[in-house]
């Protein structure tokens, strides 16, 4: 079943492929939670190389990142070793999480994404090589989730390349950033009036 904000987020695995503990709703920063078919697919392996090219700016405005994908342990180190990122990156082959965030099944959603995708798989197939042509069903999807743990925003792919934009990222971790602001100054006021 498809999530809706302001539903809670439920949660993913507790470490990323590094051993590092994975917190979403931590109280302090806003995540941007992927889901992702396979280490091998071409439209998730772009994705990922968009998310690292602007990790430093969503970052610096208070975003974490977070991307699961339904691949062994094994088969995403091998992947992170070839392309290092720099936010968590989960591995996660128990189907239970995707069905907790009600990740959907299509081969035709696929195959529409690769015709009407076909400039981003083949950017998606440079990196990963042939192997991207044989990936799973999993539609891709994007959850916005605010520093209490709650989805603001559920986006569920339309097909294997669909995502939600980059722009709306970065809006919704400007919002974060501003409020973070606005608590911060609030109580440096409130200190100060003592």
């Amino acid at each position: 079943m498809k999530l809706a904000p302001p539903a809670e987020a439920p949660p993913v695995p507790s470490t990323d492929i590094a051993g590092n503990p994975v917190v979403i709703g931590n109280g302090l920063r806003r995540t941007l939670l992927c889901f992702f078919r396979d280490a091998y697919c071409p439209f998730c392996n772009y994705r990922i190389y968009e998310l690292t090219a602007r990790h430093a700016e969503l970052s610096a405005l208070g975003l974490n990142i977070v991307a699961v994908f339904s691949s062994s342990p094994d088969a995403v180190r091998r992947f992170v070793a070839r392309h290092p990122r720099p936010f968590a990156v989960v591995a996660d082959t128990a189907p239970a999480t995707f069905e907790a965030y009600g990740i959907e099944k299509s081969f035709w959603r696929k195959l529409k994404g690769i015709v009407a995708r076909l400039p981003t798989a083949l950017k998606g197939l440079r990196i990963v090589g042939l192997r991207g042509l044989n990936t799973s069903n999993l539609m891709p999807a994007d959850f916005l989730v605010n520093e209490h743990g709650r989805i603001v925003e559920a986006y569920y792919g339309t097909d294997a390349g669909d995502r939600i934009s980059l722009e709306r990222v970065r809006e919704f971790a400007e919002r974060g950033a501003l409020r973070q602001k606005a608590i911060i100054q609030h109580i440096a006021a409130t200190t100060i009036a003592r």
